[in-house]
């Protein structure tokens, strides 16, 4: 594949090893394209922190900020439990018809490979791109060519590039560094026609914006922040700032040994409330600052808002209280709104890749269905659906069997799978005559 190397450059690492270099024992192997701003390794080799002091975002560190573990586990929770349907479309009409026999449904919902169940690996895929921007995901084919697996891929072994001839995607994976230090599989270079590319906001052509570079570049540094801070504040009891004075001269050796035994004694919440000894004229001055002082819990709840902000997520969702929301009353309207606004334009670009890549027709689609994340109450949801089959003389516009398909209760076939009409609307007949004797006074 030259033309792929021509665009990606060649595999072969441009740097010499020297002959006797023995890597260290139990060292992890980290794979130079994994090597990026933002990454683990980058922070390990350049710093951790970046502009303003604050430290710098990796998948691994944003982790530990509860927010954003709770907005990556809000929305690829969601999404993994969708069941994925597949349609068939009739083109004159636009009339969609379920299928329930092909192959790729057991892929899309079941297993997508040997190591990922669907459900799994549509979490991963989601996870990659609210953190790296991206999710990438291998097709693996039969000998016809037919899709019959996905292999998801993280964002930080693929490196693609564009054909200026055809200005056709091709991607370099690199191998999979597991942290037992073993090594999986090898660099391959793919078309575009043999991998899922779901890009998040911002795509450019060849990759979406990382929100770890950019709309928690600042939010997330300021919480981890806070979070150290707030973790140095408690560990030295709540009580850091005090001042030490004397009448006497003490040399910088007295200072030190002073601040060494004060360390040892009364730092960490052991040793919070242990009393403190003064000699030698030594006087203790509180200067009275605290953590409504210095705002630290505001500052951290201000930090969910801007973190459920960049992900379009409610904040009472990950916890946050405080505020109550707009987008109406009860659990049924919250959910209708998280659907429609949070995971929608994420579930329709996940939608239309596979429809691409996986079929290549306008005939046949894939959809999410999110029913039951809409799903109203029992009551209200038997209401809707009495009047779908035509209560009190209403028209009917679904089927019994339908109806009972929607609540996962099996057919009765019959005349409970026609349409028809309903027999309320049905005139009663005429009366013909009885057969009952008539009162006699009448």
């Amino acid at each position: 594949m030259s033309w792929i190397s021509d665009v990606l450059g060649t595999s072969t690492p441009a740097i010499r090893v020297p002959d006797d270099f023995e890597p260290p024992k139990n060292a992890q192997m980290v794979p130079l394209t994994e090597i990026v701003r933002g990454s683990q390794a980058w922070g390990d080799l350049f710093g951790p922190n970046f502009g303003g002091g604050l430290p710098a975002l990796t998948e691994y560190s944003a982790a530990t900020v509860t927010a954003i573990y709770a907005c990556w586990s809000l929305i690829s929770g969601a999404i993994q439990t969708l069941p994925v349907n597949m349609m068939n479309v009739d083109i004159p009409t636009g009339e969609r018809s379920r299928i329930f026999d092909d192959p790729l449904l057991w892929v899309l919902n079941e297993e997508m490979s040997v190591r990922w169940p669907a459900p799994i690996g549509w979490e991963f895929l989601t996870k990659s791109i609210l953190a790296e921007g991206d999710a990438f995901a291998v097709i693996r084919r039969d000998r016809m060519f037919k899709p019959v697996g996905l292999e998801p891929v993280h964002p930080l072994r693929v490196m693609n590039g564009i054909v200026p001839e055809t200005g056709r995607m091709v991607y370099r994976i690199a191998p999979e560094y597991l942290a037992n230090g073993q090594v999986i599989g090898q660099t391959r270079d793919f078309d575009q026609d043999d991998i899922i590319h779901i890009p998040g906001f911002g795509f450019d052509g060849l990759r979406g914006m990382t929100p770890l570079r950019y709309s928690l570049r600042n939010a997330g540094g300021v919480a981890i922040a806070a979070q150290e801070y707030a973790a140095r504040f408690f560990t030295n009891g709540a009580r850091p700032d005090y001042a030490l004075s004397t009448d006497q001269q003490l040399g910088e050796p007295k200072i030190k040994e002073l601040q060494g035994l004060i360390d040892e004694r009364h730092r960490s919440t052991e040793n919070a409330h242990r009393p403190m000894l003064l000699h030698s004229g030594l006087k203790l001055t509180s200067l009275q600052l605290s953590a409504s002082d210095m705002q630290l819990l505001g500052q951290r709840q201000f930090q969910i808002e801007e973190i459920a902000r960049a992900y379009g997520v409610p904040p009472f969702m990950i916890g946050h209280n405080e505020k109550t929301t707009s987008w109406g009353s009860g659990v049924e309207a919250m959910s209708i709104g998280f659907v429609r606004y949070t995971l929608r334009p994420y579930l329709n670009k996940i939608e239309r890749e596979l429809d691409r890549k996986l079929f290549r027709t306008r005939s046949r689609v894939t959809v999410f269905d999110t029913s039951d994340l809409e799903q109203a109450d029992t009551k209200t949801l038997y209401e809707s659906l009495r009047s779908a089959v035509g209560r009190a003389g209403e028209p009917r516009i679904m089927t019994p069997d339908e109806a009972r398909a929607r609540i996962r209760l099996p057919k009765k076939g019959g005349e409970a799978d026609k349409l028809g009409v309903n027999v309320g609307l049905v005139p009663a007949a005429k009366d013909q005559g009885s057969t009952e004797p008539k009162d006699a006074a009448a």
